[in-house]
């Protein structure tokens, strides 16, 4: 039969022949299952890192190749010998064969463990349970192939832990060759669209770079942290729920959704792009404490730190503020990720990330202030400071000029250029020189009429805030950082701060450059909040694709009076880009959405 979904070589044609020939041995080469023994920990099957786990003491090979006394050797073989299992798995290496013995390596995908295969001594179980010969089947196996066994264990001449095998039975076939067992998978794009191939590569691999997670291990890790995220909450007195993930809105974020339509209802539904006014409706029924783990979808770029679809975190708490909120956040990763990973110290590239310190809180004007380029403070005969964005007008130009000129770029180059003092120097006097005659003749320039605009309207000023702290502070925040007091027009769910109407009791917290969480005291005024969705409906009138629907339902339940509350979204996939040092949030997500194959390799050529 063609198989299409196989590339055809020697390799691939020698396998297939294996395949017909244990068929035409034992019958079907797949079948349905295969009973382990329970012996380390009943009522639980016996796995091959289990087993090597209970049993590896009593192997007399050690970490530094020593070799026990014969008396020893004897010793741990009498009780070995006793010991009988049944064990499946990947065969981790190709069969060894010496003359009328062989061994092979079986792989659970964590551990290895040795089989040892004597000619005449080992039964092939056959579809009808007959039996056949083991040693004729033992040479048609390949690596990768799965087989069952079943034998005592014992500990070789060299002090390795082994199965005796009397018994074996073939599970399935590896069509196709096995990963390079020394490097496993180096291309990025294999290992991210077929995860398959990567997980077996590093369950095959013979060595790993010291200190570095298999992509095994960084799934494991991420299994452990939503499990102590879980449990933190459980334990501070939150219930899990499930909300819709198809709404009748795309609400909750500022962002563009998925669209379907529902062929009975005859209705357009949206993939959720939050969960954050259903939770809410649910502290109005009287859900104190409340929260889902569970993805969202947006429709928006792919990159190393963003996938449409994506896990999100967002626990609310009724009688809570925004400081509340922060100091409940510090206390959750603190404590999930001490529980995950054994410490509070990580690192991610080049940079130590310490979780144990106090997390520090700027406003987003003090970090965009903080990180201002030097270069770029004196411009011509003018001194940036912190009072430029109170200004509306000085303001929109020094947002325009960084976004029309290419200033950024320059800084960025010297700023993670290798030069020597003298060349940094010369660096530094060429960018004010090209800065300050860019900013004069910037000044002579008429403004975007999309931005002229309203261009008074606290609205602008608010977009420009938040515009220029991406800008100039968001990568910087390298360490655990609390950003607060967002313009309020920016925050269309959050109340505005008693102290400055203009600023939301809203925060951010970012780390290795990255915002990782978003939270604040959530608006529980119904009149105000219909305000503010009037107001994104201008914005939206405006050409603002993300801007927020106005969600009647939602301001009908606040209606009925909602406590006072806040709340906060976690990105999981982020968060684990830093606590497993990978550089992409495609691979800490195990499918993660990929440009189709075609498309792929036309845009390489």
């Amino acid at each position: 039969m063609d198989m299409p979904f196989i590339e055809e070589n020697d390799q691939t044609r020698a396998r297939r022949e294996h395949l017909e020939a244990i068929r035409a041995l034992i019958g079907n080469p797949y079948p349905n299952r295969f009973e382990r023994s329970r012996v380390v920990q009943p009522p639980h099957e016996d796995t091959v890192t289990a087993v090597l786990e209970k049993f590896s003491r009593l192997a007399t090979k050690t970490a530094t190749g020593q070799q026990a006394s014969p008396e020893e050797h004897e010793q741990a073989n009498r009780v070995l010998n006793d010991i009988e299992v049944r064990i499946a798995g990947r065969i981790a290496t190709p069969p060894r064969v010496m003359g009328k013995s062989a061994f092979v390596h079986l792989s659970d995908g964590v551990s290895r463990l040795q089989i040892y295969v004597r000619k005449g001594e080992t039964k092939a179980v056959t579809g009808d349970n007959a039996e056949a010969d083991g040693w004729q089947l033992l040479e048609l196996l390949d690596h990768g192939d799965f087989i069952g066994v079943a034998g005592h264990l014992f500990v070789t001449k060299t002090g390795e832990l082994s199965v005796h095998v009397r018994g074996i039975q073939f599970l399935a076939k590896a069509l196709v060759p096995m990963p390079d067992k020394m490097h496993g998978v180096t291309d990025p794009e294999i290992r991210q669209r077929r995860r398959y191939v990567d997980l077996i590569a590093g369950s095959l691999k013979v060595e790993q770079e010291a200190g570095e997670l298999t992509t095994r291990e960084v799934f494991e890790r991420r299994a452990r942290l939503v499990r102590e995220m879980r449990r933190f909450l459980d334990d501070h007195g939150f219930i899990e729920v499930e909300t819709p993930m198809l709404t009748p809105l795309a609400t909750g974020a500022a962002a563009k959704p998925f669209k379907t339509h529902h062929n009975a209802l005859d209705i357009p539904l949206y993939a959720r792009i939050a969960p954050e006014l259903y939770l809410k409706r649910l502290v109005v029924g009287g859900f104190e404490r409340v929260y889902e783990l569970n993805r969202n979808f947006r429709n928006e770029g792919i990159s190393t730190r963003h996938n449409p679809e994506f896990t999100m975190l967002e626990f609310y708490c009724a009688y809570m503020d925004v400081n509340g909120m922060m100091n409940l956040c510090e206390e959750l990763l603190r404590t999930t990720v001490q529980q995950t990973i054994g410490s509070l110290c990580v690192r991610y590239g080049e940079h130590p990330i310490d979780l144990a310190r106090p997390l520090e809180r700027l406003t987003m004007k003090q970090a965009i202030n903080r990180f201002f380029p030097e270069e770029l403070r004196t411009l011509g005969d003018e001194q940036f400071d912190e009072s430029w964005l109170d200004d509306p007008e000085r303001l929109r130009q020094l947002t325009q000029f960084l976004r029309h000129y290419e200033t950024r770029t320059a800084v960025a180059a010297y700023q993670g250029a290798e030069t020597t003092n003298a060349a940094a120097e010369i660096n530094k006097a060429h960018v004010r020189e090209v800065s300050a005659e860019a900013w004069q003749q910037f000044k002579q320039v008429e403004i975007d009429e999309e931005d002229a605009a309203d261009a008074s309207a606290e609205a602008e000023m608010g977009r420009h805030i938040a515009e220029l702290f991406e800008m100039l502070a968001e990568a910087e925040l390298i360490q655990p950082t609390f950003i607060t007091d967002f313009p309020k027009t920016v925050s269309p769910l959050a109340k505005a701060s008693p102290a400055n109407p203009q600023i939301a009791e809203r925060f951010e917290l970012f780390m290795a450059g990255m915002e990782v969480a978003n939270g604040f005291s959530e608006l529980n005024d119904p009149v105000e909040q219909y305000e503010r969705f009037l107001e994104q409906l201008s914005e939206r009138e405006r050409g603002d694709e993300e801007a927020m629907p106005m969600d009647e339902d939602y301001l009908q339940a606040l209606a009925y009076g909602m406590p006072p509350a806040a709340g906060i979204g976690i990105g999981i996939d982020r968060l684990m880009m830093i606590l497993t040092n990978r550089q992409s949030i495609r691979d800490v997500i195990l499918f993660p959405h990929m440009r189709p194959k075609h498309q792929a390799d036309e845009q390489q050529q």
